[in-house]
C-alpha cells in the first residue's frame, strides 16, 4: 500500500508538472493577444484534464502489465485496449462533466448530450492520454523482465560456483587428496604407467573443478569423461570393492546436460553408498532419450537410504539448478533401488550441446589410452547398447 501511494503521488504530481506548462502556454498566448485573462480561469481546464487523468493512470497501468502488446496474444491485447480506452474516455468525460468542466464549444443548435458532445471534443486528446501510457507500462515491464533475466543469470552462475566449489570440498579434501597421493607413491616404483594414469584422472578433475563458471550446460560425454576419471580412481582405493557399469545410448552422447550434474549423483553414490560398506557393490550410470525427454539414472546397491536421510549439498545445489534452467520440465527422483541400494533418476528435455564450441569439451585425445598411458584396471566401456 505505502509503495502504492507513493508512485500515485509521482503521477499525480507528473500530470500536474503537464497541466501547468499547457496552462503557462495558453496564458502567455492570451496574455501576448492583450485578452484579460483571470489565473484560475485559464488553468482550471488542463488542471481538471490532468488530474482526472492521474486518477485514471492505474487503471491504464493494470490494463496495460495484464494485456501486454506482444505475441502470441496480439490481436486479444489490442481488443481489450480499444475497449478500454473507449470506456476510460467515456469516464474521463462523465467526471469532468460531474466537477463541472467547461466544455470547449457548444454549437448554436446543439440539444443533445453534453455527455456525447465532451466525448466527440475530448476523443482525439484522449488517444494522446491513454497510449502513451501504455507504451510507458510496456517499457516498465520490459526493464523488470530485463532485470529478473540477469538475476536469474546472476543465481544460476552463484549456484555453479557454489556446485563447483562442493566437487572440490568432496573429492579434493585432505583424505581423497591423501588416498590418491599415497596410491601414486605405492605405485611409482612397481607400476609408473598406473602412477601416470592416477595423476592424469587427479589433474582432469582439478581442470573440471576450476572451469568457466559462466558455461550452464555441456554435453553428456563431457560429463562421462569427467565422471571416468573419478571412478578411476576411487576403483584404485576400493580396489574389488567397486565395479562401475555403463549403458549409455549412442544417440544421447552429444545432449546437453547441467555442468557437474552426473559428477553430483555419482559422489553421492560412492560417498553414502560404496565407502561405508566392505562388500563389493557396483555403480551403473544410465542414459537414454525417451521421446523428448533425457533420462539419466545412477543406481549403487550399496548402503541404501538410511533413516533420516537428507540429501547433500551436490545434490541440493543440482536440485535447485535444475529448476532454475528447466522450470517445471525438469524432475529428480532419489528413492531405494530394487534389491538394496539407491536410484537418483533425472528427466530433463533433451536438447543437443549445439552451442558448446570443442574447447569446452573433453577432446578424445585428452582421455584416450594414449594420454598418460592409462593402464590401471579400467570401467566397462562408456557407450554401450541398450539401456
Amino acid at each position: 500500500m505505502k509503495a502504492f501511494c507513493k508512485r500515485f503521488v509521482l503521477v499525480f504530481a507528473l500530470w500536474t508538472v503537464a497541466a501547468v506548462c499547457g496552462g503557462l502556454a495558453d496564458y502567455l498566448f492570451a496574455y501576448l493577444q492583450g485578452e484579460p485573462l483571470h489565473f484560475w480561469a485559464v488553468f482550471r481546464r488542463p488542471l481538471t484534464e490532468q488530474w482526472i487523468w492521474a486518477a485514471l493512470t492505474p487503471l491504464v497501468f493494470f490494463v496495460a502489465h495484464h494485456f501486454p502488446l506482444t505475441r502470441p496474444h496480439l490481436a486479444r491485447a489490442i481488443g481489450v485496449h480499444v475497449a478500454a480506452f473507449l470506456m476510460l474516455s467515456l469516464l474521463h468525460c462523465a467526471l469532468a462533466g460531474a466537477v463541472g468542466e467547461p466544455l470547449l464549444a457548444v454549437p448554436a443548435n446543439y440539444h443533445g448530450s453534453s455527455l456525447q458532445l465532451r466525448f466527440l471534443e475530448e476523443f482525439y486528446s484522449d488517444i494522446w492520454m491513454y497510449w502513451p501510457l501504455v507504451c510507458i507500462q510496456a517499457l516498465i515491464d520490459s526493464h523488470a523482465r530485463a532485470r529478473e533475466r540477469a538475476k536469474r543469470a546472476a543465481e544460476l552462475e552463484a549456484l555453479l560456483a557454489r556446485s563447483q566449489l562442493a566437487l572440490l570440498r568432496a573429492q579434493i579434501q585432505p583424505h581423497f587428496l591423501f588416498n590418491t597421493l599415497h596410491a601414486v607413491s605405492a605405485l611409482v616404483r612397481i607400476d609408473s604407467r598406473a602412477a601416470e594414469d592416477m595423476i592424469a584422472d587427479l589433474a582432469e578433475i582439478l581442470r573440471a573443478s576450476f572451469a568457466d563458471t559462466s558455461m550452464q550446460e555441456t554435453t553428456l560425454q563431457r560429463e562421462l569423461d569427467l565422471v571416468a576419471c573419478y571412478l578411476r580412481i576411487q576403483q584404485r582405493r576400493f580396489g574389488d570393492r567397486l565395479a562401475v557399469h555403463y549403458r549409455i545410448a549412442p544417440e544421447v552422447q552429444q545432449a546437453a546436460i547441467p555442468s557437474l550434474l552426473l559428477q553430483s549423483l555419482v559422489e553421492n553414490a560412492v560417498i553414502h553408498g560404496i565407502a561405508p560398506l566392505v562388500r563389493g557393490c557396483a555403480i551403473e550410470i544410465r542414459a537414454e532419450r525417451r521421446g523428448t525427454r533425457l533420462e539419466l539414472e545412477v543406481l549403487d546397491d550399496g548402503a541404501g537410504m538410511q533413516p533420516g536421510h537428507s540429501a547433500g549439498l551436490g545434490l541440493a545445489n543440482a536440485r535447485r539448478r535444475l529448476r532454475e534452467l528447466y522450470g517445471e520440465e525438469q524432475a529428480v527422483n532419489v528413492s531405494a533401488a530394487p534389491g538394496g541400494g539407491v536410484k537418483a533418476l533425472v528427466s530433463i528435455p533433451f536438447h543437443d550441446a549445439s552451442g558448446v564450441t570443442s574447447a569446452e569439451v573433453f577432446s578424445r585425445d585428452n582421455t584416450s589410452p594414449d594420454r598418460g598411458r592409462r593402464s590401471a584396471r579400467p570401467a566397462q566401456s562408456v557407450v554401450s547398447a541398450g539401456s
